[in-house]
Order: C-alpha cells, then sequence, then structure tokens
C-alpha cells in the first residue's frame, strides 16, 4: 500500500505526549496571533482595524485546521477524514489569497510587489494541497506542498528585513511612517526614483529565484539520500554473467544430442 499523504507531521519521541506538538503549536500560536491582531499589539488596545480583522481571519482559518486535525488525531479518526482536513488546509491558503489579493491596506510601490510574489507563492500551496487532497499517494503533490510551505516561511522572513528593518531597505529607498500611526512606527518602502524602484523590484525578483533554488537544492539533495538508502539494490554483473551462462548451458548441449527414431 502506497503512503499517504500527510498535512502535519507527528514528533517521533520517546515521550509519547510530544507526538502531537506541532499541531499544539500552530493551534496556540493562531489564538496568540488571532487576539495580538484584535488587542492592536503593541498599543494593547481594541481599534477596530480593518486590517487587523484580515489577519486576524487568516489566524482563524489556520486554528480551524490545527483543532480539526488534533481531535481527529485524538480519536483515531484521522485517517477516515483525512479528506476533509485536506480541504480546510486548502481552505487556509485560499483565505489567505483572498484576503492578500483584496487586502484593504494600500500595498503599492515595492511593498506591493513583494505582496504580489507572496501571492504567487500562496496560489501554488493552494494548488498543491487541492491536488495532495484528491490524490493523497501522490509524491509530487507533497513535495510541492511541503515546499511552498517552507517558501512562504522564508519570503515572509525576507519580506520582514527588506520591508521593515532600515539597514537591508534597498539601495536609493527609504522607510516612511505608516499613515495613521505613531511616527516612531515605520511602514511601506518609499525609493527615490523610478530607476531606484526598478532595481529594488529586481532585487526582489532574484531573492525569490535564490530562496527557492535553495529549497530545491534541499529537496534534490534529500530525496537522493532516500533515494539511494530505500531503493532495491540491483544483481552484480558478475551474477548476471553466471546466471545467464548457467540458463544458455542445457541449450548448447541439447544441440549435439543424437535423435533415435
Amino acid at each position: 500500500m502506497l503512503p499517504m499523504v500527510r498535512f502535519w507531521y507527528p514528533l517521533n519521541s520517546p515521550p509519547s505526549k510530544l507526538k502531537h506538538l506541532e499541531l499544539i503549536f500552530i493551534l496556540s500560536f493562531s489564538v496568540f496571533a488571532f487576539c495580538m491582531q484584535i488587542l492592536d499589539f503593541p498599543f494593547l488596545r481594541f481599534a477596530f482595524k480593518l486590517e487587523n480583522f484580515e489577519h486576524a481571519t487568516m489566524f482563524v482559518h489556520l486554528a480551524v485546521f490545527a483543532g480539526f486535525t488534533l481531535c481527529a488525531e485524538l480519536t483515531h479518526s484521522l485517517q477516515i477524514l483525512s479528506g476533509v482536513v485536506g480541504i480546510l488546509v486548502a481552505s487556509v491558503f485560499g483565505q489567505e489569497l483572498f484576503l492578500l489579493h483584496f487586502h484593504s491596506a494600500d500595498h503599492v510601490g515595492l511593498e506591493g510587489h513583494y505582496h504580489w510574489l507572496l501571492q504567487v507563492i500562496v496560489f501554488v500551496s493552494l494548488i498543491a494541497a487541492l491536488a495532495a487532497t484528491c490524490f493523497p499517494t501522490s509524491l509530487p503533490a507533497a513535495l510541492v506542498l511541503s515546499n511552498s510551505v517552507v517558501f512562504q516561511g522564508c519570503w515572509f522572513i525576507n519580506m520582514g528585513f527588506m520591508l521593515w528593518v532600515p539597514k537591508f531597505v534597498p539601495l536609493g529607498c527609504i522607510l516612511r511612517s505608516a499613515e495613521g500611526s505613531s511616527p516612531d512606527m515605520l511602514g511601506a518602502v518609499s525609493c527615490g526614483s523610478s530607476e531606484n524602484d526598478l532595481r529594488a523590484r529586481a532585487l526582489a525578483n532574484l531573492q525569490f529565484s535564490w530562496i527557492l533554488s535553495g529549497i530545491l537544492i534541499l529537496t534534490g539533495c534529500t530525496c537522493l539520500k532516500f533515494a539511494t538508502k530505500f531503493a532495491p539494490r540491483e544483481p552484480s554483473i558478475e551474477y548476471e554473467q553466471l546466471h545467464s551462462r548457467g540458463t544458455d548451458a542445457p541449450i548448447a548441449m541439447n544441440g549435439f544430442k543424437q535423435t533415435h527414431p
């Protein structure tokens, strides 16, 4: 029986209580992030900002997936409900793509370009999640889904440095204060000229390709390692030659036998 695609990975460690650590962490982080968005961290107040509610909605879908999967695992019904889990995973990426594309915040310029590239990654994750749900034994679907999720995490980190850390802002661009917020809070990146903006966008495209290349190199090396470890060993050349000689010998001997009437 072919292995099934997993949408989460248990921690196989001696303490059996740590088996569902990934699901517990995702659920806890989603609830924590939801509260931080509603409370407008770091001000800790009910600001009722539309942008914060959009971010919080993304974490709601992630919490629904983690909570349902954890309950299905604890009730030993995950194998029966694997299709439902796949649909919930697809809904996470679908809602993320929907809210990113129709975001209320004005992501323009370089920041908008980074968010557009993020939408490309999320779209691939959505398609891969649907493919893994419909074809649960497909290795390519599982690889694309895993790589796209890792790619999302790496791209979020890259965006954090390039858009919010002044020393990593591209040459010719500056961080401007976010509109309607404290002067100490930095917002989107603003480039001084169209030439600087084009160079910054080109740098973002290169970062996109470099990160993807690094993930694919790591994936390829991992696949090669497991392929050489679990692939069936082929018989040696000497054994094949001896085996072929042994099968040909009776035929040659029969050719010299005399037939009697």
